[in-house]
């Protein structure tokens, strides 16, 4: 398997602090989302970033770019453009408890 990871870029500054009812609604979608990944053995760890700009990361396995894409394009904060994904293969070459 491919590692991969996607930004998730919101749509203003400070987006933690200032999303709306319905833009959070969909952030509980979202982290439901990225739970199932994590269920599946998908998701390796996502989080968002934290101070004036709030991108989210998300570093999971796919075996391909169009899988990769699949993934990211079905996270409902891209599916429904509360965020801009950007998408990048990964490579992880240090990963604590791991040789």
């Amino acid at each position: 398997m491919a590692g991969w990871i996607y930004f998730l870029h919101p749509p203003r500054e400070r987006f933690a602090d200032t999303m709306t009812e319905s833009e959070g609604a969909v952030f509980g979608e979202h982290f439901a989302h990225l739970q199932r990944l994590l269920t599946d053995g998908v998701l390796v760890l996502a989080g968002p970033t934290m101070g004036p700009v709030n991108t989210g990361i998300a570093v999971f396995e796919a075996a391909d770019e169009i899988e990769a894409t699949r993934i990211m394009e079905s996270d409902p904060v891209v599916a429904k453009g509360v965020c801009r994904g950007e998408l990048r293969p990964f490579v992880i070459s240090l990963l604590r408890g791991h040789s």
